[in-house]
């Protein structure tokens, strides 16, 4: 079996979605003189590579906790969309030229590869592409769960948004009413084949609605 590590590493000062806390992690203890080393961790619930519940954009939307911990175990298959533009959309006929390559019945989540894991770090990360709510809506016909090398699945703010752009979570919430889990912000995807299967597991906090998760890919060995 091969594996394959798509996290960016949780650090202070980390990008974040704009708005959101700073990411802390501070010293309490030290093996001199403590005898021991542990740190406080303060960061927002969609930090880093990161797992949606429904119940982000949702009142009525489920919770992480109220998944079974195999719904967090994904049957995926990768959808290359490079080469794109800083804040393009994904139009559904680009998954579905891909997805006919294969038994779609085989999957339950597609991870779109935008490359955008490339300006992790840069003001560009913030301009990366987006889902059209078509996409979204082709996605949720299909019970399909999504995953992306990307800040968002919707359009990020940033000054450079056009005057036509999409705005809001349309994308969002088009997934979170047919209750799909969204895993955003991986990271080296040109590694996988075309299809693995995603381990995704939130931290078992209680009501939550997202959790940074130790996202894995495996595939069998040939």
């Amino acid at each position: 079996m091969e594996t394959y590590d798509l996290s960016h590493p949780i650090r202070s000062g980390m990008p974040v979605y704009p708005g959101n806390p700073p990411v802390e992690i501070a010293r309490t203890a030290s093996i001199e003189p403590d005898g021991y080393r542990t740190a406080q961790i303060r960061l927002d619930s969609h930090t880093g590579t990161h797992v949606d519940a429904p119940a982000h954009m949702r009142a009525d939307g489920p919770t992480l906790d109220e998944f079974p911990p195999e719904a967090f175990r994904f049957s995926a298959a990768v959808v290359d969309c490079r080469p794109l533009s800083p804040r393009s959309q994904i139009m559904p006929q680009r998954v579905a030229n891909t997805l006919s390559e294969i038994n779609i019945d085989t999957i339950d989540m597609v991870i779109l590869q935008t490359g955008w894991d490339t300006h992790w770090g840069t003001d560009q990360y913030f301009d990366h592409p987006f889902l059209a709510p078509e996409t979204a809506a082709w996605l949720a016909e299909r019970n399909l769960h999504l995953g992306i090398d990307a800040l968002n699945i919707d359009p990020t703010p940033t000054e450079n948004a056009s005057e036509n752009e999409q705005t809001g979570y349309p994308v969002h919430h088009t997934l979170f009413a047919a209750d799909r889990l969204v895993v955003e912000n991986l990271r080296g995807l040109a590694q996988l084949p075309a299809q693995c299967t995603l381990h995704a597991y939130p931290l078992a906090i209680e009501d939550a609605d997202g959790s940074p998760v130790r996202a894995i890919a495996t595939t069998d060995s040939v």
